[in-house]
């Protein structure tokens, strides 16, 4: 399976996508991963592994998490992430990975965390799916 890195590379290589969006929706994703770090769920296994503290945030609507996420993810839709993300009281220093179900939300929710003062906020390029082809414990 090829892996690709943008929308935009996607439509060049002729890659499908798993959804179709729109040029607009995609602009503002592109946007804010230009602004933001990103990983892969490779780069995640590591981080996970590392010994280094590390939250993983799913991002996805709440239906999206019951039908399955990661193992010890907090779930913190991205349409409350910035009205609930101070409730769990995490340091602005933390390090934290978001996920939705391909890249793209968590992309745009990393984007508002550092806009936040969050300043280790990354997206993983991949999401839900890259989680399980990388074969990650789920529940």
């Amino acid at each position: 399976m090829a892996v690709v890195r943008s929308p935009h590379e996607a439509i060049r290589t002729g890659v499908a996508m798993a959804k179709k969006h729109s040029a607009k929706f995609l602009a503002v994703v592109e946007a804010a991963r230009a602004e933001i770090p990103e990983c892969d769920a490779g780069e995640l296994r590591s981080m996970l592994a590392d010994g280094q503290p590390i939250v993983v945030l799913d991002v996805r609507e709440r239906h999206e998490y019951e039908a399955g996420h990661l193992v010890g993810s907090v779930h913190i839709g991205k349409g409350v992430l910035e009205r609930d993300i101070e409730k769990h009281e995490f340091e602005e220093n933390t390090r934290m990975v978001l996920y939705c179900g391909g890249g793209f939300r968590s992309a745009i929710a990393a984007k508002s965390l550092k806009e936040m003062g969050y300043s280790k906020a990354f997206s993983l390029w991949g999401g839900w799916r890259g989680i399980q082809a990388e074969g990650l414990p789920i529940e």
